[in-house]
């Protein structure tokens, strides 16, 4: 990896120069304080696991919170993910950029709210400090300077999330999150994301890795009970 160099001295991060305050976040379960304590080795991050943990959330948190740093270098947060929902609806009117933005509301949500403002996102993204984009438009790119957050990997094949991680550059690091039982991809050969995790999961040099049980489960008291409930009757989750 890249050592990492600091910005000049004196010089405000783009968060600063826009009066945009993090609000404070603390871990609340033994896994999250491990991700927490895992992020300030620099190293890359594989977060796996239950729904309602806070991967994406976190990750977010803690990207954030180092592009606004004046010591760091890392000027981006570059959000990736594979344009793949819950449900096919057929095919959805507008130009690409329109049907991105289906995917890209839920980082919306979370940006807005930690920084306790709606408009945080919208700032930033204006600002080039978060720049989003589907695995469909990723080759090509080369990514420096940032934090890549790969989100819901559990929706990418092999080949995409290859597609991603080759795209890192200098001076970058990335953080793949995920939950293999929440796979919405549908044909077979498609699904072999465990391909890549196993060449991840032998970088332990590069990469920290935390995973999240239903006892990290923050969202709600229901979704916590409701995923107990339904591991111990389907430990696999529900297959397609």
């Amino acid at each position: 990896m890249t050592k990492q160099r600091h910005r000049q001295k004196g010089k405000k991060s783009v968060i600063e120069e826009n009066h945009l305050k993090l609000v404070d976040i603390f871990p609340m379960t033994d896994n999250q304080e491990m991700f927490f304590d895992n992020y300030e080795s620099n190293k890359s991050q594989l977060l796996l696991g239950c729904p309602g943990t806070g991967k994406t959330f976190m990750a977010m948190f803690k990207a954030l919170e180092e592009i606004a740093s004046p010591r760091s270098d890392y000027r981006q947060i570059v959000i990736v993910r594979s344009a793949v929902a819950t449900r096919n609806e057929g095919f959805l009117p507008g130009t690409a950029k329109e049907k991105a933005e289906v995917y890209e509301k839920p980082y919306v949500a979370i940006c807005n709210e930690l920084f306790g403002r709606s408009d945080a996102y919208e700032i930033l993204k204006k600002r080039r400090a978060i720049e989003f984009m589907t695995t469909s438009h990723i080759r090509g790119n080369t990514i420096n300077n940032a934090i890549v957050i790969a989100d819901e990997i559990q929706n990418m094949t092999a080949h995409e999330a290859d597609s991603v991680l080759t795209r890192v550059g200098k001076l970058c690091k990335i953080i793949f999150c995920g939950d293999l039982n929440q796979r919405d991809i549908t044909k077979y050969n498609e699904k072999n994301i465990e391909a890549f995790l196993k060449v991840v999961q032998k970088m332990k040099g590069r990469f920290d890795f935390t995973y999240f049980t239903v006892d990290d489960v923050v969202r709600s008291g229901l979704v916590g009970a409701y995923l107990k409930e339904k591991y111990k009757i389907y430990p696999e989750g529900y297959q397609n």
